[in-house]
């Protein structure tokens, strides 16, 4: 038997379908643009590909020889960021969901207020007290200022609260102190919008320029996407292949990730926004 769409899952389809087109174009374009020769990138009328594919700009963007450590930086950077973000996040979410401390509703609107603070307000300030602690050209200049991050506290917070307090109270009676249960319970537990939030922040923290690009100006230090930038406008000036090929070399290791983790995305996203129901 074939199965019968009604009206509203084909409109449903259509939007997907034209949304994935509006999503993907310029990803195409990028590609397109990185196999034409360097020629034929600004011919007009645009056309989608050139005369011939070519991977000489990939070959003159890899021909750099700090692509790799950048890619290295930006992995150690992220895998960082994503730890101490997450285990410290998480720490601070479950302290209030579950603890009673004087001055916590006060705290906790000042955490979550956060997240309406533009982070392009905080460059400077931020700049000047890595400047200050002597950390400029440094992984931890990269790092530090990114661990921060309310709008995870509050997810991680939301979620705490639906955990069943029956499960800790039964532990509390084994003996076992809120440390233990925070690691051997509930951390378990939230296996789900971990793996979600985690991914989400090592994707931002890969994406991140503007922050790394003002507190590295080591080649040794920088990160992926601020070494291809400064290879691309220092050594080939506006070479669009040259760009579209670092775009595209830039974003090959999310695609990687995404497909790897897109289940755990998945699940947990739903289980996020599920919670409470």
């Amino acid at each position: 038997m074939t199965k019968r769409f009604s009206f509203s899952q084909l409109v449903l389809l259509v939007a997907a379908l034209v949304l994935a087109a509006i999503w993907l174009a310029p990803i195409a374009w990028a590609v397109a643009t990185s196999l034409k020769p360097e020629s034929e990138t600004t011919k007009l009328p645009l056309e989608w590909f050139g005369t011939r594919l070519t991977l000489d700009s990939y070959e003159l963007v890899l021909g750099t020889g700090g692509i790799v450590k950048w890619a290295i930086n930006s992995t150690v950077t992220a895998v960082l960021v994503t730890f101490l973000t997450v285990l410290f996040s998480a720490m601070a979410a479950y302290g209030f969901a579950r603890t009673q401390f004087k001055g916590q509703r006060a705290l906790l609107a000042l955490i979550l207020a956060g997240i309406m603070v533009p982070p392009q307000v905080l460059i400077a300030p931020l700049f000047s007290e890595m400047v200050s602690f002597g950390l400029v050209d440094t992984w931890w200049a990269i790092i530090l200022p990114q661990v921060a991050a309310p709008l995870i506290v509050f997810i991680l917070f939301k979620f705490f609260q639906d955990v069943p307090p029956e499960l800790e109270q039964a532990a509390f009676v084994d003996g076992a102190g809120r440390w233990r249960v925070f690691f051997t319970i509930v951390l378990p537990l939230s296996r789900p919008v971990l793996a979600a939030v985690s991914i989400f922040t090592f994707i931002n923290t890969w994406n991140n320029f503007l922050w790394p690009f003002l507190v590295s100006t080591d080649p040794n230090t920088m990160t992926l996407p601020v070494g291809l930038a400064n290879v691309v406008q220092g050594t080939f000036g506006l070479r669009y292949a040259q760009i579209m090929a670092s775009v595209v070399l830039a974003g090959l290791p999310l695609l990687v990730v995404f497909v790897l983790f897109q289940r755990q995305i998945v699940r947990g996203v739903a289980h996020t926004g599920l919670a409470g129901q």
